[in-house]
């Protein structure tokens, strides 16, 4: 049974969220208070986090920049905010999505479970075995579906688990232009609900680590009006 950890200072609104994960077959833990939500969220103990930006003690954002320094248990931020740099700053900081009160609860359902099913990205041996056949290249770039890990010259890449899969998504049919929609349907795990900024920054922070130089891509391109394609070189 996967836990979930929820850090709203609301707790009426913990409750509710509580009550209706609970239906749908998961364990939860509450913190109402920044402090408590950070020492919990290190724990190691919750298989997904719920939280919340504005909290007594330490905001969400901090909290998230912490726990970025040690895991990458799946985050999703939890806001009345409705400004575009709020999002923006959580997903940058290192969420890995997000949802604006007032949610339905049916979205944010989907949300935690398309989310679970994408844990921490498994560590790699860095002395990965060379002659593993099991590999596809693009460039300087090699990736290996059965250590999950992506190489650059060579050296291992610390990527998140969503950004490993974005990879593997568009390895499947390179030169393809695929939409911002197809993505998050098909990587995200779940359908679109209107807003598609997570999207773009997860392939702005993708280019950061692939390419050479991130303000003139060579590999993760976009088509404008379109969608991102990866270009193969041929």
């Amino acid at each position: 049974m996967s836990k979930i950890l929820i850090v709203e200072d609301e707790k009426s609104i913990s409750t509710i969220i509580a009550f209706n994960l609970k239906k749908e077959g998961f364990e939860t833990d509450e913190a109402l208070d920044g402090i408590t939500g950070l020492d919990k969220a290190l724990s190691g103990e919750h298989d997904l986090i719920l939280l919340d930006v504005m909290l007594p003690g330490m905001d969400g954002f901090e909290i998230l920049r912490r726990l970025r320094e040690k895991s990458r248990v799946p985050v999703i931020m939890v806001t009345a905010r409705e400004e575009e740099t709020d999002k923006i700053l959580g997903l940058d900081t290192g969420a890995d999505d997000y949802v604006t009160k007032p949610f339905s609860v049916r979205e944010l359902i989907s949300r935690v479970k398309a989310n679970i099913r994408r844990s921490a990205v498994t560590a790699a041996p860095a002395d990965a075995p060379a002659q593993n056949s099991d590999r596809q290249t693009f460039g300087d770039i090699a990736v290996d579906k059965k250590l999950q890990a992506v190489y650059k010259n060579g050296v291992q890449m610390e990527l998140s688990q969503r950004e490993y899969e974005l990879i593997c998504y568009f390895l499947e049919s390179p030169d393809r232009v695929i939409s911002r929609e197809e993505l998050m349907e098909k990587v995200w795990g779940y359908e679109y609900y209107g807003d598609l900024r997570a999207v773009d920054v997860a392939m702005r922070r993708l280019r950061e680590k692939l390419e050479d130089d991130p303000a003139e891509p060579k590999y993760i391109l976009t088509r404008r009006g379109a969608g991102y394609y990866l270009n193969s070189g041929k």
